[in-house]
C-alpha cells in the first residue's frame, strides 16, 4: 500500500503487459515465417520435407478494405478461422490460411472522381490501414500466399480466366465446357451441322465468326440493364430504391437496352443446381442456390397473333383452357410489332390509359414502367397496364384474348410473356378485377375455399375442345395430356425453365479489370494472345463517366475509360500484321477477382500458371474414396456472412466449373463446406430530431438513456459508422489486450448466431486471462510457479475430460462452448492450488496449450516460461485419457410426483432395484412416504427416479 492506494503487482497481466507480449510473439511469428504452409511443389516448396497428406485450407470470405477501418463486428468470422486453424495445426496438419484484399470497388473510384486521387493510391492506403489493424490480433495467416485483386499480375490471371471461357462453348451432349476450336472443327468437318443447314465452307468468314460467337460461353448482347443518365453508368439491381432511383446520387434510372458482355452461366443451371448437393453447406444457403437459379419444369406455349406467335412458358399448362388475356413486359421485343394503330372497336376505356392511340399507351406506359425497378414491379399490390390493340389465339379453345403490356412481367424469368390465368393465379386475378377481363376456373377449389384465385391442386374443370377433355384429371395427369396434345398439333413442347439469367458482365466505369479484347474496324470483339497479358488500366485524367440531365433516357455511356484515347486506339499486330483497333472502354464487375481467389492463394507468386496443377491438387482435389463417394474437392472451410449466399457463391462456382471442364483444375467445386457466422450487434440512440448520437456518449438513468440532458431513444442493430455505435478493436486491444478481446468474441454465443456487443462485459474475458497468468506467474515477481507433483485422480478427470470436450468443441467451431470449458478448469486449478505456492506443471501446460487456440500469445508467453523452446503453434495439442473419461457415480434426481425433492449418487453401474432402494432409502423421500409404501417408482436408467405417491 502507498498512501493508501494499492498498488498494481508489477507481473499482473494487465493491457499494457499483453501489448507488450502481443508485440514481441508478432514479430517472432513473422520473424521465423511460423505460419508458412508449404506447398508440394514451387516457389513455396520445402525443398526435402515429407507433407502430410492431412492438408487443411482455411479461408476467409475476401474482405474489402474499406477507408473507414474495422469495428469489432468485422473480425468476429475472421477470429473463427483463426481459432480453428490454430487447433488443426497443433494436431499435426499442414494448414493454409491466409487473407487477400476484394479491392476493385466503387467507393475508391467515387473518392478518385471527388478528389483527383488515383483509386489504387486510396485503396493501397486502407490496405495497410486494415493489416494493421488485423495484425494487431495475432493472426495465423501465410502473409507470402497475400493477394489483391487490384495486383497487376493478379488480374492478369483473371483476364487469362476470362479468355479461357470467352474461347469456350458448352457442349450439350458431353455436358461441359470445351474449347472453340473443337465446336469450329465439327462445323469444318460437317459433323455438326450449320444453322440454315449450308456446309461450313459456303459461309463467308462474317457468318463463320457469327455462328461460332453464338454458342461463347462469353458473348455480347444486348441486355436490359439499369441506366442512371444523372450518375453516367449502369447501377445493379440492388443498387436501385423501390421508387426507381439510384441509391447514390438519388437519379432516375432506366431500364434500356444496351451492347453488353453476358456469361452464359445458364449453360450450367443444371450443374449447378444438382451438384449443390455434393456440398456441406447450411441447407439455408443451398435453398437460396436453389431459388435463384429457380429450375421448373412446364411447357412452351405458342399463340399465334396475326402475324407474330408469342411464346410463353407455363409450370400449369394443364390451366390453358381458362387463360383469358395475356401480358407482355413492356421491354419484349413483340410490343412494337403487336402495338395497333387504333383502339379496335368496343375497347374498355380502362385498358388503355387514357391515350388517344395504342402507340401512345405503349409509350407512355414504356417510360414510366422503366424509371421503375425490378423488385418495385413485383411487388406493388397495384396492377397496372395498357392493352396493345392486338389480340392472340388459344390454341386450345380458338378464343381471343387481349395482349397487354404491364410492369408485373418481366423480361428476366420465361419468355418475358405470360397466359393470365386469373382463375390460377392472384396476381392475374387482381389485374382481370382492375380491368373488367374474363375469369374461368380450370381447377376445382376444395370444399370450404371462399377465397379469388385458387392456387393449390383439384381436378380440372371446364377444360376440354373436340379432341382433348382434362375434366376430372388430377393435376400431374392433366400436364402430360396436355404437353402431349400441344406438340401433336404443333402449338408447343413440354420444357424446363429456369429463373437464372445470363450474368452481366461489365461496367462502366475506371476501376476494374480492362477486358483483354480488342475489336476490328468490322466490330467484331478479338481476344488478345496470352503473351500480351495482362493489359493494364491506363491513367486518366478524369475518373467520372459523362453524366447527362437525369431524364435524358435515350442519353448512352461514355464510360472514364473513353477518355483515354491512346490507350483506347491501338494499331496492334495479332498475327496478320499491324492493324487498327479499339480496346473496350468497359470494365469488368467486382465480382471477377473473387470469383477464383481461393486459387490464387494456393500459387500467388507462380507467373507461368494461374495455379500449379499439382499444388492445386493437394489443396483442394477430392478426398479419397475413403473419405465418403462423390466428394467434390474443394477448400475446406469457407467462412462468410449471408449476404453472399447467392451471387458470389453462384458465380465462382460457375468460373471454377468452366476450369473443370477444361482441365485446368481437378476439384469439381470451389468451396466444399461453408460456415455462416452471425454478428455483432449494439445498441444505437435517436435523438428528437431523427439524428444518431454518439452512443458512447449516452447515460442510463432509471430506465431511460440522456444523451447529455436530452433524452434520447433505444435502437438495436448491426453496429456501423452511420449508427454512430462503433466498437473498434484497436480500442479493445488498447484497453484489454487482443487475448481478452479475442477470447470475449468467441465467448459471447455460437459463432453462427447474431449477438449484442457489451464493452462492460469484456472485462470478464480479462479476469480469466489474469487468474490463470497466476497460476503459473508470480505476479510481484514474474518468477514461475510450477511444480512436478503428482495429480490427484479428481484433477486427471477434470482434466482429461476438458481436453476430450475441448477437442471435440474446437474440432465443430463451438468456440464459445471451448471457452467455457476452459473457464471451468481453471476456476478448478484456482480453487485447489490458487493459494498454495505452487500449480503442477501436469495441470498448467495442457491448459496454455488449449488455449492456445483462442488467445495464442499469452499461451505462447507462458508455454515459453514454462521453458520450451519451441513455438507451441505446431503442438502438441493435449490428448485425453480414455480411462478418465468414465464416471465411477451417476447423481440421480428423485422427483416425488412430479416435483424434483432430493438427489442420489450411486455407483454408474448400478441396477435398476439398486437405484429404487437407494431412492427409497433417502431421507426427504423417507419423510415423504410417512412410513407409507408407494404406488409407483420408475427408474430412467443414468437420468432420474420418479416417485409417485
Amino acid at each position: 500500500m502507498t498512501d493508501g492506494t494499492e498498488t498494481t503487482p508489477a507481473q499482473r497481466y494487465t493491457a499494457a503487459l499483453a501489448g507488450q507480449i502481443e508485440r514481441r510473439w508478432q514479430d517472432y511469428w513473422t520473424d521465423h515465417g511460423t505460419y508458412h504452409a508449404p506447398n508440394p511443389v514451387g516457389p513455396l516448396a520445402d525443398e526435402g520435407t515429407q507433407l502430410p497428406s492431412d492438408k487443411l485450407f482455411v479461408q476467409d470470405m475476401f474482405p474489402y478494405p474499406s477507408g473507414a477501418g474495422l469495428h469489432v463486428g468485422h473480425p468476429l468470422g475472421f477470429i473463427g478461422t483463426d481459432v480453428f486453424a490454430r487447433f488443426h495445426r497443433m494436431t499435426g496438419r499442414n494448414v493454409l490460411h491466409t487473407m487477400g484484399f476484394d479491392a476493385f470497388g466503387l467507393p475508391a473510384e467515387q473518392y478518385a472522381v471527388q478528389t483527383g486521387t488515383h483509386p489504387r493510391t486510396t485503396t493501397e492506403a486502407n490496405m495497410e490501414r486494415y493489416l494493421s489493424q488485423i495484425r494487431r490480433l495475432g493472426f495465423g495467416h501465410d502473409e507470402r500466399r497475400r493477394i489483391a485483386t487490384t495486383d497487376i499480375e493478379y488480374y492478369h490471371w483473371t483476364q487469362w480466366i476470362f479468355l479461357q471461357i470467352f474461347n469456350s462453348y458448352y457442349d450439350e451432349k458431353q455436358d461441359k465446357a470445351r474449347p472453340i476450336a473443337d465446336l469450329e472443327q465439327e462445323y469444318q468437318d460437317g459433323t455438326r451441322e450449320t444453322p440454315d443447314g449450308r456446309p461450313w465452307g459456303e459461309l463467308s468468314r462474317a457468318e463463320q465468326r457469327e455462328v461460332i460467337d453464338s454458342h461463347r460461353l462469353v458473348y455480347l448482347s444486348d441486355a436490359p440493364v439499369n441506366w442512371a443518365p444523372g450518375l453516367g453508368t449502369v447501377v445493379a439491381n440492388e443498387e436501385v430504391t423501390a421508387d426507381g432511383r439510384s441509391e447514390r446520387g438519388n437519379f432516375p434510372v432506366f431500364r434500356k437496352n444496351l451492347r453488353q458482355w453476358m456469361m452464359r452461366i445458364t449453360a450450367y443451371a443444371d450443374r449447378l443446381v444438382d451438384d449443390v448437393e455434393l456440398l456441406d453447406w447450411p441447407e439455408q444457403i443451398k435453398a437460396m442456390q436453389r431459388n435463384w437459379i429457380g429450375r421448373s419444369r412446364g411447357a412452351n406455349v405458342r399463340f399465334a397473333a396475326g402475324d407474330a406467335r408469342i411464346e410463353v412458358f407455363t409450370t400449369r399448362p394443364d390451366t390453358l383452357f381458362g387463360a383469358t388475356y395475356m401480358v407482355l413486359a413492356p421491354e419484349h421485343p413483340l410490343v412494337d410489332q403487336l402495338t395497333a394503330s387504333e383502339w379496335p372497336e368496343g375497347t374498355d376505356e380502362r385498358w388503355t390509359g387514357g391515350a388517344a392511340t395504342p402507340s401512345d399507351a405503349v409509350k407512355d406506359y414504356r417510360r414510366e414502367a422503366s424509371r421503375k425497378s425490378e423488385l418495385d414491379r413485383q411487388e406493388n399490390k397495384e396492377k397496372t397496364g395498357v392493352f396493345t390493340g392486338s389480340f392472340a389465339i388459344n390454341p386450345v379453345n380458338g378464343e381471343q384474348i387481349p395482349v397487354f403490356i404491364a410492369d408485373y412481367v418481366l423480361m428476366g424469368y420465361g419468355t418475358g410473356a405470360i397466359m393470365a390465368v386469373p382463375a390460377q393465379d392472384q396476381r392475374d386475378w387482381d389485374f382481370a378485377t382492375a380491368f373488367g377481363l374474363s375469369i374461368v376456373r380450370t381447377v376445382q377449389p376444395s370444399e370450404g375455399f371462399d377465397g379469388e384465385a385458387f392456387t393449390g391442386e383439384g381436378p380440372a374443370i371446364n377444360s376440354s375442345n373436340e379432341d382433348l377433355s382434362l375434366n376430372g384429371m388430377d393435376v400431374d395427369d392433366a400436364k402430360k395430356a396436355i404437353i402431349a396434345w400441344l406438340e401433336e398439333h404443333g402449338h408447343g413442347e413440354g420444357t424446363v425453365q429456369y429463373k437464372l439469367r445470363d450474368w452481366l458482365f461489365a461496367r462502366q466505369r475506371y476501376w476494374g479489370e480492362p477486358f483483354p479484347i480488342v475489336y476490328g474496324e468490322d466490330g467484331t470483339p478479338i481476344a488478345l494472345p496470352e503473351d500480351q497479358l495482362p493489359l493494364e488500366l491506363p491513367d486518366v485524367e478524369d475518373y467520372a463517366p459523362k453524366t447527362f440531365d437525369p431524364e435524358d433516357a435515350d442519353s448512352e455511356p461514355q464510360p472514364p475509360l473513353a477518355k483515354a484515347t491512346e490507350w483506347v486506339e491501338v494499331t496492334l499486330d495479332l498475327g496478320d500484321g499491324p492493324k487498327k483497333y479499339r480496346r473496350d472502354t468497359n470494365v469488368m464487375p467486382q465480382w471477377a477477382g473473387s470469383c477464383w481467389y481461393q486459387l490464387r492463394y494456393i500459387d500467388p507468386t507462380d507467373s507461368e500458371r494461374f495455379v500449379e496443377p499439382e499444388n492445386e491438387q493437394y489443396w483442394m482435389g477430392p478426398r479419397p474414396a475413403e473419405h465418403g463417394v462423390n466428394d467434390p474437392g474443394g477448400l475446406d472451410l469457407y467462412v462468410g456472412g449471408q449476404e453472399h449466399a447467392v451471387l458470389h457463391l453462384l458465380y465462382a462456382r460457375f468460373w471454377h466449373k468452366v476450369l473443370y471442364d477444361l482441365g485446368h483444375v481437378s476439384s469439381l467445386e470451389p468451396y466444399r463446406k461453408l460456415f455462416n457466422q452471425g454478428y455483432i450487434q449494439a445498441y444505437a440512440y435517436v435523438d428528437s430530431r431523427g439524428f444518431y448520437v454518439n452512443a458512447d456518449e449516452v447515460v442510463e438513468k432509471d430506465g431511460k438513456f440522456f444523451f447529455g440532458d436530452e433524452e434520447v431513444r433505444q435502437e438495436y442493430g448491426k453496429m456501423g459508422k452511420s449508427l454512430k455505435n462503433v466498437v473498434t478493436p484497436d480500442a479493445m486491444a488498447d484497453e484489454y489486450g487482443a487475448d481478452t478481446f479475442r477470447f470475449y468474441e468467441m465467448s459471447m454465443g455460437p459463432l453462427e448466431l447474431s449477438r449484442p456487443w457489451a464493452t462492460k462485459d469484456v472485462v470478464g474475458a480479462q479476469r480469466f486471462l489474469q487468474r490463470l497468468w497466476r497460476l503459473v506467474i508470480d505476479e510481484a515477481t514474474g518468477e514461475l510457479r510450477v511444480s512436478d507433483d503428482a495429480l490427484s485422480e479428481e484433477d486427471l478427470r477434470r482434466l482429461n475430460k476438458t481436453v476430450a470436450g475441448v477437442r471435440e468443441d474446437y474440432a465443430e467451431l463451438r468456440f464459445n462452448t471451448a471457452g467455457a470449458k476452459l473457464i471451468e478448469l481453471n476456476n478448478y486449478v484456482t480453487k485447489v492450488y490458487g493459494a498454495s505456492a505452487v500449480t503442477p506443471r501436469s495441470l498448467a501446460e495442457p491448459l496454455v496449450l488449449m488455449l492456445a487456440p483462442l488467445c495464442p500469445h499469452i499461451a505462447e508467453e507462458l508455454w515459453h516460461r514454462l521453458g520450451h523452446p519451441d513455438t507451441l503453434v505446431y503442438g502438441p495439442f493435449p490428448v485425453a485419457d480414455e480411462k478418465y473419461l468414465v464416471d465411477d457415480t451417476v447423481e440421480y434426481p428423485i422427483q416425488v410426483n412430479g416435483k424434483v425433492r432430493s438427489r442420489i449418487t450411486v455407483a454408474a453401474d448400478a441396477g435398476k432395484d439398486d437405484v429404487q432402494a437407494a431412492a427409497l432409502a433417502d431421507e426427504k423421500v423417507v419423510a415423504l412416504l410417512a412410513g407409507g409404501e408407494p404406488r409407483k417408482v420408475i427408474v430412467v436408467p443414468g437420468r432420474l427416479v420418479n416417485v409417485v405417491l
